[in-house]
């Protein structure tokens, strides 16, 4: 029996609309507040997050969990300050009829949201937000939606995004998923397993029963297919596993080693690396017609390959200049260009969502790095550093980054890993909670 239940496709129809049962239109507001996040180290804005508010103890119940979801979202994203609430003055009821905005002056809110919940005759969830600028004594946006019941945490998920994108002029990316290899046992015999999980480790599922080994899981911009390379039989191969069916096929057999597989922007390609006679070259293959391209023809080791949002370019690794350096080229393998010329060595570059950054792994002189450079190589940023910081993934918003950090060991040869997320300014470094040690993260595109 296996543990991997199919997931429910995250579409419209499925959740019943999620219907956009009213919009409020916000006045237009005299200097409106907003929140910068291109600066570095920023003071987090300060905010008031109310229960959304209902006439019964079990949709208030509903309307607190999402309340705090919300609140747990902006806070994470480093920000936002949700103010405790045991400092309101004004309570969740009245608000409904308008803030007191002198109230949330007092305790110095720039920022209030607040809602509502009730669950229709049919046994639907209605949920409606509004976020108001306390300053301007304005409403800034606000809308609602009707959803099956239990859909209410993506609801707040959706909610978040919303509130992000009002305030910061960026798209959020709270409704989205991570994939990651979820490990245990000793280190001699280590259990892997692909694993599944909302942003902020909540419906955590387990894809795989731990078997085979499995490495590098990649999502397709679909958010409904995975890539992932396992050892089956001892024989490495890529697989593409389907969220929704449960639907699992090999790409393909190819004779020799396959790894580090990653989809094209459009999903249209993925586009991997394949070692024969000891020699690792690029390679594409178009998912339509299942045509495979030899990209390079180095006798060097070219590895983790990854695509430009516009499919034009790839970025990847290779020793073909004698030390580990991320390299460049155009889509049909010409025109090969390194852009990396730090000490040490660079590894799993991965290019942004927005175009204007690739993330890599660094190794210097006994430390890792997760660090971020312009295409052209200018620019480079060192983010995160530890003993062992590796496999950079972004989020669809390109302004967070995941990553996995494992310790050194201890005198009993333990070791843990865990995954993290940190801010593209390099601050707000937060840990995303693991029922098991974590490794290789993937973070889906925004859920459709």
């Amino acid at each position: 029996m296996t543990p991997f239940t199919p997931l429910p496709l995250r579409t419209a129809a499925t959740l019943l609309g999620i219907i956009i049962a009213f919009a409020f239109v916000a006045a237009p507001v005299r200097a409106q507040l907003t929140v910068d996040i291109v600066r570095g180290f920023a003071e987090p804005l300060p905010i008031a997050i109310t229960d959304f508010h209902s006439d019964t103890a079990e949709q208030a119940q509903i309307g607190a969990d999402i309340s705090k979801v919300i609140s747990d979202n902006l806070a994470r994203s480093g920000l936002f300050q949700p103010i405790d609430q045991r400092a309101f003055i004004q309570d969740t009821a009245s608000v409904q009829n308008g803030p007191r905005f002198a109230d949330w002056r007092l305790i110095n809110a720039k920022a209030l949201v607040s809602g509502g919940v009730e669950i229709t005759p049919d046994g639907r969830l209605r949920v409606f937000y509004r976020l108001w600028d306390v300053l301007a004594e304005q409403e800034m946006t606000g809308l609602g939606y009707t959803t099956t019941q239990s859909n209410w945490r993506r609801i707040a998920h959706i909610i978040s995004d919303a509130i992000y994108k009002r305030m910061t002029g960026e798209d959020g990316y709270f409704d989205t998923r991570l994939v990651y290899v979820a490990e245990s046992g000793p280190q001699d015999r280590r259990v892997k397993r692909l694993a599944i999980m909302d942003q902020d480790g909540a419906n955590h599922q387990f894809l795989t029963e731990g078997q085979n080994l499995v490495l590098t899981p990649r999502f397709s911009p679909t958010t409904q297919e995975i890539t992932y390379l396992s050892y089956e039989n001892n024989r490495p191969r890529v697989y593409l596993l389907d969220l929704q069916t449960g639907r699992r096929e090999v790409l393909g057999d190819f004779p020799g080693m396959t790894f580090a597989p990653r989809f094209s922007f459009d999903g249209n390609k993925v586009v991997m690396s394949m070692a024969e006679a000891g020699n690792s070259d690029i390679y594409t293959m178009d998912l339509r017609t299942r045509q495979v391209r030899r990209l390079t023809t180095s006798p060097a080791i070219d590895t983790s390959p990854s695509f430009a949002p516009d499919g034009s370019r790839l970025v990847f690794n290779s020793d073909r200049g004698g030390a580990q350096q991320l390299y460049v080229m155009n889509a049909d393998g010409s025109d090969v260009r390194r852009i990396s010329f730090g000490q040490g060595r660079y590894a799993t570059p991965v290019w942004s969502p927005r175009g204007d950054l690739i993330a890599f792994t660094r190794m210097h002189q006994g430390t890792f790095y997760i660090g971020v450079m312009k295409p052209d190589g200018e620019g480079e940023r060192m983010l995160a550093s530890g003993f062992l910081v590796e496999s950079p993934t972004w989020a669809p918003n390109g302004r967070v980054l995941s990553f996995y950090r494992t310790e050194r060991a201890t005198s009993q040869g333990q070791q843990r890993s865990r995954l993290y997320t940190i801010d593209l300014t390099g601050f707000n470094e937060r840990e995303v909670i693991t029922p098991l040690d974590a490794s290789d993260p993937a973070w889906s595109p925004l859920i459709p």
